[in-house]
């Protein structure tokens, strides 16, 4: 009974204390698209992500209400880094959906307008709110709209102390008129939340981690490895406190917290844990202590790579390349190491019978665009006279002055001079199944055989390679057909050969196909890249370094005349690929089991 009765005045008295207009609530799902447009067609980054973040830690003066309800500890608030832009979870300021929509979009466009660090908050705020007004009028009508439904909810200046009034007068005329308030008066509270305004970053400055006498790049840290709608988590680096001995204080509500330290060294421990992302969740701060106990029983296994004995078959001693570093903006020489190999244990193998009635009808299509003769009439001169030509003239010199044209047939070859590398990722994501019989290998590796029976029947010059890697020193470069081989039983098994494995630093991979196709003499050169997600690697080659060191490998390739085109299933692909290869430079595979018969049809749509 007191139980429900706690909890039915905690309702309560919450919903009282509340100042959301929960009717009129907009999410970060529903706008995180349109909000990632606006910020990227007004000039953010490209490589940013748009993320949700969770609530942060605001020190503002609580009405009576919220004090007794202990909410509006924590706000919902705007601010980005060099990695991400961070918009609220959702937004229910102000009463309509529209002025809550619009919110979403003004924040995004002041992002794009806006850098990462304050001089001073205040201040910088009113100098790009005025600069992003100036520079886009269609703007002030939504901002001055919002900023009147923002001033009624803001309480009257006389109610306030006297102490806080004055910060408040220059906080509403720097809304009302940015760029005109130079002097922001102190106060012990910070000022009533300012929604239209980004705040500082919310990162917390983490303890540098104890050395383990590691590899440089396994030092460094990744913010995220798993892109979601899920807010960002607030967190904090402690050291472990040693604190076995002396009183015990035992309180019983504590028996079911989860809010204690997490114990997360997977130095130590790489189990799985299927209910950690949902603790994660319910969690509003994660605190993570840094824990290294020697475990002298522990038999440490390096599993990255295979033994020699079972690992493919290596060819030469690699290929030293360059890596983008984002951060010096400037390319790297000899960063990368790139192993050229062959699959192991590959034998001559005809084409899979389940494959053999699509092959078919896909080599009949294309044998039709093999280089041909055709005649070209009303020519000026040619082989024999245009029978045609030479009527339509006879007939109109009869009637009258006839205009002079070709009489003649001429016999000419319709050459195709093209050539084409088709590169695929088989990192390890591609072992994941698509359904209860296939796994992304297994399209890949069909849509690779239908592929190299389409191009031997047209007659096109292509090769074929895969890709993966284990960090910059060991990047996997697998030949499967070269540009001097036929297409035969052999490139046949060593496709059905491949096995998934490793990682997928793709900017390496693309450079070396860049050597490899812009060495060929023909004049169209198109680099087909396929793959299943985005660039990553276990090192340092996550999020923005990966998409960015791939995105300096596009451009190579592009100025060296190549045409590179990407072909996905990843369904997120929408949010990175524009930037790395343009609008118009890649295609999203909705069903992945349609891979085999589509490849085929998008050559013949970007050669026809």
């Amino acid at each position: 009974m007191e139980e429900w009765v706690g909890s039915v005045w905690h309702k309560y008295i919450t919903k009282k204390a509340s100042t959301d207009f929960d009717d009129a609530k907009v999410t970060f799902s529903q706008v995180s698209k349109s909000a990632g447009m606006i910020f990227r067609a007004l000039g953010g980054s490209p490589a940013k992500r748009i993320e949700a973040a969770a609530p942060r830690d605001y020190l503002v003066r609580r009405s009576f209400l919220q004090k007794v309800s202990g909410s509006h500890h924590q706000l919902s608030l705007a601010w980005q880094d060099k990695t991400s832009l961070r918009l609220p979870e959702s937004i229910a300021v102000f009463p309509t959906k529209s002025l809550n929509k619009d919110l979403y979009l003004w924040l995004a466009a002041l992002a794009a307008h806006s850098e990462e660090n304050f001089q001073h908050w205040a201040k910088d705020n009113q100098e790009r709110v005025q600069n992003i007004l100036q520079a886009y009028p269609s703007l002030n009508k939504r901002y001055f709209a919002m900023l009147d439904a923002l001033l009624l909810l803001r309480p009257s200046i006389s109610t306030l102390p006297k102490e806080h009034q004055p910060l408040e007068k220059a906080v509403i005329q720097a809304l009302k008129k940015p760029g005109s308030v130079s002097e922001f008066p102190m106060t012990n509270y910070a000022p009533q939340a300012i929604y239209l305004w980004l705040y500082p970053s919310a990162k917390v400055q983490m303890a540098p981690p104890v050395d383990n006498n590691k590899n440089h790049d396994e030092k460094e840290s990744v913010e995220n490895k798993q892109q979601s709608d899920a807010a960002r988590k607030k967190t904090e680096r402690i050291q472990d406190p040693q604190t076995r001995d002396g009183m015990m204080i035992f309180r019983l509500e504590n028996l079911f917290s989860w809010s204690e330290f997490s114990k997360m060294n997977r130095a130590e421990d790489d189990t799985e844990d299927d209910d950690a992302q949902r603790v994660a969740e319910d969690l509003d701060k994660i605190t993570l202590s840094q824990q290294q106990d020697q475990k002298s029983a522990k038999l440490k296994v390096d599993l990255d790579l295979p033994c020699a004995a079972e690992d493919d078959i290596p060819l030469g001693p690699g290929i030293k390349l360059p890596e983008w570093d984002y951060k010096s903006q400037r390319l790297k020489a000899d960063r990368c190491l790139l192993q050229p190999m062959l699959p192991k244990n590959s034998f001559a193998q005809k084409l899979p019978i389940t494959l053999s009635a699509t092959a078919k009808k896909i080599r009949s299509q294309f044998q039709q665009l093999q280089s041909v003769k055709q005649w070209y009439k009303a020519q000026p001169q040619g082989e024999e006279l245009d029978i045609s030509a030479w009527l339509d003239f006879h007939i109109q010199s009869k009637q009258g002055p006839a205009p002079e044209k070709g009489l003649y047939r001429s016999f000419k070859s319709n050459h195709r001079d093209l050539s084409c590398l088709l590169l695929a990722d088989i990192s390890m994501s591609t072992d994941a199944h698509i359904d209860n019989t296939n796994r992304v290998i297994d399209v890949i590796q069909s849509s690779m055989l239908l592929f190299g029976e389409a191009l031997e029947a047209v007659g096109d010059d292509f090769a074929m390679y895969g890709f993966s890697s284990v960090k910059r020193h060991h990047v996997r470069f697998t030949m499967l057909k070269n540009f001097s081989e036929k297409y035969t039983d052999d490139v046949r098994g060593r496709i059905q050969a491949l096995q998934p494995g490793f990682y997928t630093r793709m900017g390496a991979a693309i450079r070396q196909a860049t050597k490899v196709l812009s060495i060929q003499k023909n004049t169209q050169k198109l680099l087909l890249i396929l793959t299943d997600g985005k660039p990553n690697d276990i090192d340092h080659y996550e999020g923005r370094f990966g998409i960015e060191d791939t995105h300096q490998a596009i451009l190579e390739a592009k100025r060296l005349g190549l045409r590179p085109f990407c072909i996905t299933i990843d369904q997120q692909a929408d949010e990175y690929l524009p930037y790395l290869f343009g609008s118009d430079g890649f295609t999203v595979i909705l069903n992945p089991t349609q891979l085999p018969t589509k490849l085929p049809q998008l050559y013949h749509q970007l050669t026809s």
